[in-house]
């Protein structure tokens, strides 16, 4: 019974070994390939296989999937003789197992001897600023040569990327210290742009300014000399009046040699004004203006004693408040007409053909304003004194 116990034990083993040297369980995406007695069979797909065996034998496994394979940067020289490292991307399928298995004894170190003889190949005819900016174009004609001589290989390359072009570190400082140039250039030159229309605009600003501060003082002066003038013919106007009434009412009054004295005594206080004043010079006249005013002897010369003509007064006006308010109404309403007609001389000098509306305009405004009232250029009335007395004789 032992020795039937092991030989069953045996059989069963057998069979195990058996099974599992004949079924194959092929992964998606891969492809088996069969070789009877080292020759070629067939090749599995994916999923469940039944081979002979110790007859039949999976030699290759082969992935079917898009692969990546990245390779070290590689020096290649350019046409200017600079070295640049080139650090490329591959991207393939396996389209035909067989032949990728029997083809080529190892496809991904060929691709990658093809990829960096090609690459010297293109680069080569580029100079360094061509390899740099041209990476479509070197991308795009590696992709061809590799496609085309990975095609009897069973392999298609779908992309061919890249990843870095690295120039030597003395031409990378040179680069840095152009493109700081170039970027230091255009900052100047947009810089000088800024001050130049910067000063443009402040000069525009500053010619305005002065033209409209010049048209200003211009104005400003037409208007201060009507202003002055204006003022200086009022002041004439008035003092004449002050002087014409003084004199009629000194002409009215008669005065007499005892008014003259009491002139020179108001007079001799302002005399002894003054912490200057040492010696006095006192006119012959004050003491003979004295002397006939304590006694009454003497006479000065063409001034008569006492006067023998009828006293009057001088009229100083109303005293009553409306009086003094139509009057003083009066004399603004002639100052504002004289200053109308200022501004209006003023807007003529300065826009020729417009004053003249302006100025009509103004004084139809005073005129409706203040019916009636005197202008600063009228003549004064005249007066019911008479005619002014003659100056009496120089002494």
């Amino acid at each position: 019974m032992p020795v039937v116990y092991a030989l069953l034990i045996v059989v069963v083993l057998f069979v195990l070994v058996m099974l599992a040297r004949t079924v194959r369980i092929i992964p998606q995406a891969r492809a088996g390939i069969v070789e009877r007695f080292g020759k070629y069979k067939e090749t599995l797909p994916a999923g469940l296989n039944v081979v002979v065996p110790f007859v039949d034998k999976v030699r290759y496994m082969i992935d079917l999937r898009e692969q990546v394979v990245s390779f070290p940067p590689q020096p290649v020289i350019t046409e200017d003789n600079l070295v640049v490292s080139i650090d490329t991307v591959i991207y393939f399928q396996v389209t035909d197992p067989i032949a990728a298995t029997y083809e080529i004894a190892n496809y991904i170190q060929a691709i990658e001897q093809l990829t960096m003889t090609t690459l010297r190949n293109i680069v080569g005819g580029m100079d360094l600023e061509a390899t740099l900016t041209s990476r479509d174009q070197i991308n795009s004609g590696l992709r061809g040569v590799l496609d085309e001589a990975t095609g009897k290989w069973g392999i298609r390359v779908n992309r061919v990327e890249l990843k870095g072009i690295d120039p030597p570190p003395s031409i990378k400082d040179s680069m840095e210290k152009q493109m700081r140039a170039d970027r230091e250039k255009r900052a100047t030159i947009l810089t000088a742009e800024g001050q130049r229309q910067s000063a443009i605009l402040s000069a525009e600003g500053e010619k305005q300014s002065a033209i409209l501060t010049a048209e200003g003082a211009r104005e400003s002066q037409i208007l201060r000399a009507q202003a002055d003038r204006e003022a200086a013919i009022l002041r004439a106007q008035g003092e004449g009046q002050a002087i014409q009434t003084v004199f009629q009412a000194i002409h009215d009054g008669q005065p007499d040699q005892a008014l003259l004295a009491y002139q020179y005594l108001q007079m001799m206080p302002k005399i002894a004004q003054g912490e200057a004043n040492k010696v006095w010079v006192i006119p012959s006249e004050i003491t003979k203006a004295l002397e006939g005013l304590g006694s009454s002897v003497h006479e000065i010369a063409g001034i008569p004693k006492a006067s023998g003509g009828p006293r009057t007064r001088v009229d100083m006006g109303s005293t009553e408040p409306a009086a003094i308010a139509a009057t003083t109404d009066a004399a603004l309403s002639s100052a504002d007409q004289a200053v109308q007609d200022a501004i209006a001389e003023a807007e003529n000098a300065a826009n020729p053909g417009h004053g003249a509306h302006v100025a009509a305009d103004a004084a139809a405004a005073a005129a409706a304003a203040s019916p009636g009232t005197p202008t600063a250029t009228d003549e004064p009335p005249a007066t019911d004194g008479g005619d002014a007395p003659e100056a009496p004789p120089a002494q």
